[in-house]
């Protein structure tokens, strides 16, 4: 599985935040980005095309919270908004980039957390990733998963019911494990057993708090390794991220010395990040360029 990266090169290059980039176009607070599709479709392909013209070569289909129970009394179904979310990245893709079905949390606690039982949240993500295969999905992208037994539901919906490659993450807090418990090492062999194509962690945390963690998922599993922060936090009265493009891209930079083979951005990051990051790694030939060497991460973790 890990071949379906071979023709890229060195590196492959994600996008960045679609709920940041819809915000800034006039996107409501407590809007739903996913029904934009739906209601505002040339909103959606031109933040795609900034991030195709910055340089990805994935972009995520604005399909993160379309499944049946989120959708929930919106008046679409998943089927509705996936095939409108696919088609509108597929325009703006073009033949320069590959469209990924973005699929996040639930948003419903499994047991024995909460009432949803694993053969519950398996269908229910089953729905998705089916109608983003029927949409024509090239991966299915399963990200800022905290829960385990979700994100092996997930897996399993998608290699079990379509032929989409699965690029999973989960999103891990700073001491090392996700908020529900879960540790790099227990996701990394799951989602390997499982058969997703290639594996890391995105959101909550900025570059340089996520790399103890990249390292422990990088040693875990041959799988490639995909990277997606956060660019730092956000300013509760602004709204604006502490990390800029140049900051962002200089503590990325290290990853490149782990094994990092699929990079891009998360919450807070644009198409500016993006172009900045595929600048950088671009250059970094080998994993002991001068250019690895400005960030030291913190921890004490090895610099590569």
């Amino acid at each position: 599985m890990a071949m379906i990266f071979d023709s890229y090169g060195d590196f492959v290059f994600y996008d960045g935040a679609m709920g940041t980039m819809l915000q800034k176009r006039g996107m409501k607070p407590g809007s739903r980005p996913d029904v934009m599709n739906m209601m505002n479709p040339e909103v959606v392909e031109d933040v795609h095309r900034m991030y195709v013209d910055a340089g990805a070569d994935i972009i995520c289909a604005n399909t993160f919270g379309a499944n049946p129970e989120a959708l929930r009394g919106t008046g679409f179904t998943p089927a509705e908004v996936i095939a409108a979310a696919v088609s509108i990245a597929r325009r703006a893709a073009g033949d320069r980039a590959k469209v990924a079905l973005d699929v996040g949390p639930l948003g419903i606690l499994l047991e024995p957390l909460g009432e949803l039982d694993s053969d519950s949240a398996y269908e229910l993500f089953k729905e998705q990733v089916v109608a983003g295969e029927r949409a024509g999905a090239d991966f299915a992208a399963i990200e800022t998963m905290s829960d385990l037994s979700e994100m092996e539901a997930a897996i399993r919906a998608a290699v079990e019911n379509t032929a989409l490659p699965v690029l999973a993450t989960m999103t891990f807090e700073k001491h090392g494990r996700t908020y529900l418990g879960c540790t790099p090492e227990m996701f990394a062999e799951a989602a390997a057993r499982l058969g997703a194509a290639a594996v890391g962690l995105n959101c909550s945390l900025a570059p340089a708090e996520m790399y103890a963690t990249a390292e422990r998922i990088a040693k875990a599993t041959s799988l490639p390794l995909i990277v997606k922060p956060n660019a730092g936090l956000p300013d509760s009265r602004t709204g604006s991220y502490s990390i800029g493009p140049e900051e962002f891209v200089r503590q990325m930079l290290p990853f490149a010395g782990i094994g990092a083979r699929v990079v891009g951005g998360c919450c807070g990051t644009t198409p500016e990040y993006i172009r900045e990051l595929k600048r950088a790694f671009r250059s970094c030939k080998t994993i002991t360029c001068d250019s690895c060497l400005v960030f030291l991460p913190p921890d004490g973790a090895s610099n590569p």
